[in-house]
């Protein structure tokens, strides 16, 4: 295994220090997809799945782990979140699109917020239709875009 050069002269692990940055208006969006059987897909879109609505309640899961970011990411700094909205597509090849955009004014930007939420909501979906599709592949869970802070804005190239 190599060795790893970015630790800090004593190993210790810190959180950045944001406490001297401005506050303000950031936003972030990210997108994943959970790849799955065309009759997976018709039992999410048809509402008739065994545990209940699918997408209702992954977008809930998304949600909740947007605000609760920093208990699943260590070092990763609290933020006032002002929204938090997660959609659903369908997109070729049986894939369900799961995009969150998340936006906050504070000192520290919500990347991880926006990934943080896909990836909860694409699990809710696996474990919601397991019983009917253990197959199911998580994938290309990224950041599309993030907007403002120092290191200015970010938008993925398109595929």
């Amino acid at each position: 295994m190599a060795e790893f050069t970015h630790l800090a002269p004593d190993g210790a692990v810190r959180m950045v220090d944001v406490g001297q940055k401005p506050i303000t208006r950031r936003s972030a969006t990210a997108a994943g997809h959970v790849l799955m059987q065309p009759a997976t897909l018709r039992l999410i879109d048809s509402g008739s799945a065994a545990k209940g609505n699918v997408l209702e309640t992954a977008r809930l899961a998304g949600i909740m782990a947007a605000k609760r970011t920093p208990e699943w990411i260590p070092l990763c700094h609290s933020v006032p979140l002002t929204q938090v909205s997660i959609d659903f597509r369908i997109v070729p090849d049986n894939r369900l699109e799961v995009s969150c955009t998340v936006s906050a004014e504070a000192r520290t930007g919500v990347e991880m917020e926006a990934l943080t939420a896909v990836s909860a909501a694409c699990l809710t979906i696996y474990d919601m239709c397991k019983s009917a599709d253990r197959g199911m592949e998580i994938d290309g869970i990224r950041l599309l875009r993030k907007t403002g802070g120092q290191s200015g804005d970010f938008f993925r190239d398109s595929p």
